[in-house]
């Protein structure tokens, strides 16, 4: 039995379906989802009937992630958001105008289902973008902050790598947890396309919203598999800008 954590999908069902079928994953292997299922790539609808079938099937953690609400508050709504639509929202509305009522109805408890983070026994911690909360995730005051945070992983690229736990300076977030999970800000911002490892904090993102792959994870072994780039599996799609 193998627990694997797996980055941000963005409606890339092709990609998510590639890295399950690379990584030999089986029904009695554990899967911890980041968030952000949907927005950018045309397959938002099918990712979640997806997870909602594997969910039936083994155990499977599904972490919420900013996209994620927000589609849950159009959905519910009808709001709409133009930041939103202009960040990947406009190919999920086009794409859920093809689903009747009791799909998105589905969908909506699937998004309401969702986690704000998940800690193991062995005190590791999946959360989609981070927390700041110096005592951790269960003293958060602003829920909304572990789908939105990224000073959780900007603090892990500033942070001198010589610095010890036990200095006075060192920031006590990364002193609460064996090690931290994340997503939402993809490496490719810092012209890198694997996970990253900066201080206890693993950044599983590695840019499938854009021009990168979709990454699956062993979180024990930190092995990983990778689809092919996403711009290259949607070729006649645009994708997020």
């Amino acid at each position: 039995m193998r627990t694997f954590v797996i980055g941000d999908i963005h409606g890339g069902l092709l990609a998510l379906e590639q890295v399950m079928k690379r990584a030999e994953v089986t029904e009695k292997d554990t899967l911890i989802f980041l968030g952000d299922y949907v927005d950018g790539w045309s397959q938002s609808p099918q990712v979640i009937d997806y997870l909602i079938d594997l969910q039936s099937k083994q155990n499977c953690i599904c972490i919420r992630g900013n996209h994620d609400e927000l589609l849950l508050e159009w959905l519910k709504n009808a709001k709409n958001n133009e930041l939103w639509y202009q960040h990947g929202g406009e190919a999920t509305v086009l794409a859920y105008e093809k689903l009747n009522k009791g799909q998105k109805q589905k969908h909506i408890k699937f998004l309401e289902s969702l986690e704000d983070y998940h800690l193991d026994e062995q005190n590791r911690l999946f959360v989609h973008a981070g927390f700041t909360n110096l005592n951790g995730v269960g003293y958060e005051y602003f829920p909304t902050l572990f789908y939105w945070d990224r000073t959780l992983w900007e603090t892990a690229l500033s942070l001198d790598p010589n610095m010890k736990k036990d200095d006075l300076y060192y920031p006590k977030r990364f002193t609460l947890y064996k090690e931290i999970f994340i997503g939402h800000t993809p490496v490719s911002r810092i012209g890198e396309t694997v996970p990253i490892n900066k201080a206890c904090v693993w950044n599983i993102d590695t840019g499938a919203a854009f021009k990168g792959p979709l990454t699956i994870m062993n979180v024990d072994t930190k092995e990983f598999w990778q689809s092919e780039p996403l711009n290259k599996l949607y070729s006649n799609e645009r994708g997020r800008n």
